[in-house]
């Protein structure tokens, strides 16, 4: 079996928000805890630093990225560093922050917020759209998961804390229409599945939070790959490189009591399954 080789030996407290530019042909992550977002492109590495905690990104154009952050959205031009913010949430709340996100078939933009100390129940998963932000599910304590299948007529999305993923039937505009259904129990398993992203076969991959590992479900539920790293916590996925069979995973240190060098580091795999071209957002 291929073994995760590390990307980029930079330690994160909270690796999360893995994402591929394909204008920029270069990987960005975050790290949450840090408020801060990495990069790398062949030996070239970069850092962003802010003055909030940011989670999780879509791309705009060559030059500027859309952050989830913990007062809201903000666009972040790459060149000058600048942080301007795009949309805040109505009513601010220090307890929370953003966690996941990703952009969806129809060029919107999913993300979460959630407790910074995982209070129960804090958590919920809003997207914008065409200038609107609505807020789709709320009463989750961890929400992760965010992917959408190949043509966009489904969501997936979870809370770690509950050990469940769900899948959501979306319209033609994007939106959710009718009841969740429940993709994956991981109860049984103990697993706590953190970010997703799925394949151009429609197979969803997982990382999983202490378990230091990916796994790839097919799109009805089997589980039928699993990809082992050096750290105990791998928390994001994303498909990546101009095959797209490049899997780049974040890790953290977040709640280890003595971690070792490679816990927090970022990973690369080689995929045996294609990707998909991670969508623009559009404004």
């Amino acid at each position: 079996m291929t073994m995760p080789r590390i990307f980029d030996s930079r330690a994160c407290e909270l690796g999360e928000g893995a994402l591929w530019h394909p204008l920029r042909q270069q990987f960005f992550w975050f790290d949450i805890l840090g408020s801060k977002l990495l990069s790398r492109s062949g030996h070239t590495s970069g850092v962003w630093h802010f003055d909030r905690m940011a989670s999780a990104a879509g791309w705009l154009d060559a030059e500027r990225l859309l952050l989830a952050t913990e007062t809201g959205l903000a666009i972040l031009d790459l060149p000058s560093g600048r942080l301007t913010t795009h949309w805040a949430f109505p009513s601010a709340d220090a307890s929370l922050r953003s966690n996941d996100g990703r952009a969806d078939r129809r060029h919107g933009f999913w993300f979460s917020t959630m407790g910074k100390r995982a209070q129960p129940g804090a958590g919920a998963i809003y997207r914008y759209f065409q200038g609107e932000v609505r807020q789709l599910f709320n009463g989750l304590t961890i929400p992760n998961s965010i992917c959408f299948s190949p043509k966009g007529e489904y969501a997936y999305f979870s809370d770690t804390a509950r050990q469940i993923v769900w899948r959501q039937a979306l319209d033609a505009d994007g939106w959710p229409i009718g009841q969740q259904e429940v993709f994956l129990d991981l109860t049984a398993e103990a697993l706590n599945p953190d970010g997703a992203v799925v394949d151009s076969a429609g197979g969803l991959w997982c990382a999983h939070w202490g378990a230091g590992a990916v796994m790839r479900y097919s799109p009805d539920a089997r589980r039928t790959h699993t990809f082992l790293t050096g750290a105990a916590h791998v928390s994001c996925p994303a498909f990546g490189r101009r095959d797209l069979r490049c899997l780049l995973l974040t890790t953290a240190r977040e709640g280890l009591s003595d971690p070792d060098p490679v816990q927090g580091m970022t990973y690369l795999l080689n995929a045996p399954i294609r990707g998909l071209p991670e969508p623009r957002v559009i404004l």
